[in-house]
C-alpha cells in the first residue's frame, strides 16, 4: 500500500474530476485541508469563476473521498519544526509537510513553489501517482 498525504489542491481535483484512486493507495491530510478547501471554493464563487451550487459540490465530492484527517500534537510539533527549518512564516503548508514526514511515502501538491520548497525534505509525487495502481 503507498500512502500519500494530499493537499488541498489535490484534493479538490480528485473531486473535481471525480477521479478513483485504487485501492492500493492510502490518502491522508492533515485536518486543516477541510478549512482550506472550503475557503478555496468559497474565493472561487466570489470570484465569479465557479458557481456557488458547483463550488457546492465540489465541496460535497470532496467529503465523500476516503481521505484519511489527522491532526494530533506530534504533528503540530513537527510541522512547528518544519516551519523553522524552513524559513516559513505559517505552518499550513508545513503541516502537509509534516504529515509526509510522519506517516505517508509520498506528498502530492499541485503547488509547483510547494514542491520545489520541500526537495530533499520530503518525497513528492505528481498526481498522476494517484491513479496508478503500481505506484
Amino acid at each position: 500500500m503507498t500512502r500519500f498525504v494530499v493537499d488541498a489542491g489535490a484534493a479538490l481535483r480528485l473531486a473535481r474530476t471525480d477521479t478513483r484512486v485504487p485501492a492500493a493507495h492510502e490518502l491522508l491530510a492533515p485536518t486543516l485541508l477541510r478549512s482550506q478547501a472550503l475557503s478555496a471554493m468559497h474565493e472561487a464563487a466570489h470570484r465569479g469563476e465557479l458557481s456557488p451550487a458547483v463550488a457546492r459540490d465540489q465541496l460535497a465530492r470532496l467529503n465523500r473521498l476516503k481521505i484519511r484527517l489527522l491532526g494530533d500534537a506530534v504533528l503540530r510539533q513537527v510541522a512547528w519544526r518544519i516551519a523553522d527549518d524552513l524559513g516559513w512564516e505559517s505552518t499550513y503548508a508545513a503541516e502537509y509537510v509534516a504529515l509526509t514526514r510522519l506517516q505517508a511515502d509520498y506528498l502530492v501538491t499541485l503547488d509547483e513553489d510547494l514542491a520545489r520548497a520541500v526537495e530533499g525534505v520530503v518525497p513528492t509525487a505528481p498526481f498522476e501517482a494517484l491513479l496508478d495502481s503500481t505506484a
